[in-house]
């Protein structure tokens, strides 16, 4: 190696330990300042059967943090915080829903891009910071496979329209981003042709995956629309369910965590953010039938890894587009 080329990799190897040092240093400083502050609010549309044990393992590695969870629906969490701005109140650190997109829209997330960041792809991630997947979540065709035999399964989201399975089908009352993904992926026309061939089919309407999941299961419908790991959860406990591999296209959903514009303890909240995204806490999120975003922790079952499917990440939940997506679909199955 030439003298040139010596000084070019000891630069490089000193920028290197320079910025590993600049983290270390960051991180020690944001220990201190949240030893000051010791709490954390968060705001989660996450079963508190899986966000309890996330928040338990933050107290253990600080535990001069309390943590406070609130936990209610994506758009119940949305319709609070909004609420509360308009007041002035800001309660709220670190938020984690689907509806992350409402929140930056209306200025009331604040930019961090954490250490952690790097080790998820661009589709899951924002690229200014504003927010970042913890999981995702797959919708697709899941059956009782006691009532269904796996040949007679419908197999793709036009096989719900078959005659066989008229008022068998139960889907959430709000299943407005699947509607959007279909929208996105088959274009309008398509879309609007097959939701209004689908509305004769005598839905039976439910509200929130886990129910019609559990539902499924003790066999009041032998077919839905089902989250796969909730499915797949299911049938390894036992249950007679099943879920769709092969449907096209498989809508994917974000679950996403964000800081507070005004956080009351900003730097308990990029701790938090840093914790909920790094390799040890997604890997709890596995053991809690979870999917995980990170691209280096794989889901608890091998038939979920991303590239055994059809994926199709769903548009964002904001905007007159969106708006007009919840419209349509109202109009169309009458909710």
């Amino acid at each position: 190696m030439n003298m040139i080329g010596a000084i070019f990799f000891a630069v490089m190897f000193l920028c290197a330990i320079d910025g590993a040092w600049g983290q270390l240093d960051d991180r020690a400083k944001k220990i201190e300042a949240a030893k000051k502050e010791g709490k954390l609010v968060w705001y989660t549309s996450t079963n508190v059967t899986e966000s309890k044990p996330l928040l338990d393992d933050f107290e253990k590695q600080y535990p001069f943090i309390k943590g406070e969870i609130v936990r209610a629906s994506g758009e119940k969490t949305l319709n609070r915080i909004f609420t509360e701005s308009r007041a002035g109140r800001w309660d709220f650190d670190v938020v984690t829903i689907s509806e992350v997109d409402a929140l930056m829209d209306a200025k009331l997330l604040a930019s961090y891009k954490s250490p952690e960041a790097k080790n998820f792809i661009a589709d899951f991630k924002d690229p200014n910071g504003y927010w970042n997947a913890i999981y995702v979540n797959y919708m697709t065709i899941g059956y009782n496979s006691k009532l269904v035999a796996e040949k007679d399964a419908p197999k793709g989201w036009e096989d719900l329209l078959d005659a066989k399975w008229k008022g068998k089908i139960s889907i959430d009352q709000e299943e407005y981003t699947w509607y959007a993904t279909l929208t996105k992926s088959w274009g309008k026309e398509r879309t609007q042709k097959y939701m209004r061939a689908l509305a004769k089919q005598d839905i039976q309407w439910r509200k929130g995956h886990t129910l019609i999941t559990q539902l499924m299961a003790a066999g009041e419908f032998p077919v839905a629309i089902v989250y796969a790991h909730r499915a797949e959860g299911f049938r390894l406990r036992g249950a007679p369910v099943e879920w769709g591999s092969g449907v096209n296209p498989i809508v994917v959903t974000l679950n996403s965590t964000g800081l507070s514009s005004k956080s009351p303890h900003p730097n308990t909240a990029r701790l938090f953010i840093d914790f909920v995204l790094s390799k040890p806490a997604q890997q709890r999120l596995r053991t809690l039938s979870r999917i995980p975003a990170r691209a280096d922790v794989e889901p608890f079952s091998p038939r979920m890894e991303q590239s055994k499917l059809k994926l199709k990440v769903a548009p964002a939940e904001t905007g007159a587009e969106f708006k007009e997506t919840i419209r349509e679909f109202r109009e169309i199955f009458g909710q």
